[in-house]
């Protein structure tokens, strides 16, 4: 069974400015969604799913569904704030997306393969896919987590979030923390601790841009830490649930194992509008060295 490749579509991208998910940045018109869904059909996955929400679902399908549905299987689920465990209510101040892991949860009665989860805005590169697709046919247990350098996933215009992992000698995860609003410091970088303190980072660091390989069975585990959060945080309105979490939960309680695999493929993203001339131009650059076609479809 092919694996299915679950994008993230839904975030409301309120550093960016609107909608990057459907924002134009190659020759014709394509956006980078466009190039990540190309290099995942040409390494052999056999379905999208987008996770999207409802009030961006008519522009979604007609600027990127749409123009897939010839070549792939494609499906549609919601991350919407309601959709929560039968005993749970959206707290009246909450405005905020629950987070990643919820964004995952929301396949849960969709998918029962082996798959991926991409983010929609961030580039990964054709071999990210091969390695992530190679990965999730061959192995029956272990997860995997495609990892990034640190100082190549950087903004020059503003701080970012990323998971920044620690790993065995076998290249297995050990944790991966969530850190935010960090920047960029020449090659090397920093952030705020919950103290309040300056931390520093090398560069070096071996991130997550939530490019995971996930076995199906991962759900259950992330339903019921999910009901865990809202039962301790539900009432803090910028609180939220986040995939390192609940594979942080998974290792250290013996349950999960999650391989760090490498790439040769080189990261871009558009966290602010100011990214977007720089991730224009490295497309190009793709395209001049012909790992993509002038034009995709």
């Amino acid at each position: 069974m092919k694996p299915t490749l679950l994008i993230l579509a839904a975030g409301i991208g309120s550093r960016y400015g609107g909608l990057k998910q459907i924002d134009p940045i190659g020759p014709h018109g394509e956006t980078i969604l466009d190039y990540s869904i190309y290099d995942a059909i040409r390494a052999g996955f056999g379905k999208l799913i987008f996770v999207i929400r409802h009030d961006i679902d008519q522009p979604f399908r007609e600027k990127i569904g749409n123009k897939f549905k010839a070549h792939i299987p494609v499906e549609y689920v919601y991350q919407e704030l309601n959709a929560l465990p039968i005993t749970f209510t959206v707290p009246a101040q909450r405005q905020k997306p629950w987070g990643t892991g919820h964004a995952v949860l929301v396949a849960k009665d969709t998918i029962h393969e082996p798959f991926a989860v991409i983010n929609a805005d961030d580039f990964y590169g054709v071999d990210s896919f091969e390695i992530i697709k190679d990965f999730l046919t061959t192995s029956k247990q272990d997860h995997a987590l495609v990892g990034f350098t640190l100082r190549n996933t950087l903004s020059d215009y503003g701080t970012v979030s990323r998971g920044v992992c620690t790993l065995d000698s076998n290249q297995y995860m050990q944790t991966v923390a969530e850190i935010t609003d960090i920047k960029r410091i020449g090659r090397q970088a920093q952030y705020f601790d919950v103290q309040n303190q300056t931390q520093e980072l090398s560069g070096d660091e071996i991130v997550s841009m939530n490019m995971w390989g996930f076995q199906p069975a991962i759900f259950s585990h992330i339903e019921q830490q999910f009901i865990e959060f809202l039962t301790r945080y539900s009432t803090i309105p910028k609180k939220e649930f986040f995939i390192p979490s609940v594979v942080n939960m998974l290792i250290n309680q013996g349950q999960a194992k999650v391989k760090v695999l490498t790439t040769p493929s080189r990261w871009f993203g558009m966290t602010y509008q100011q990214d977007k001339p720089q991730v224009a131009e490295a497309i190009q650059r793709l395209i001049s060295t012909n790992i993509y076609p002038n034009n995709l479809f």
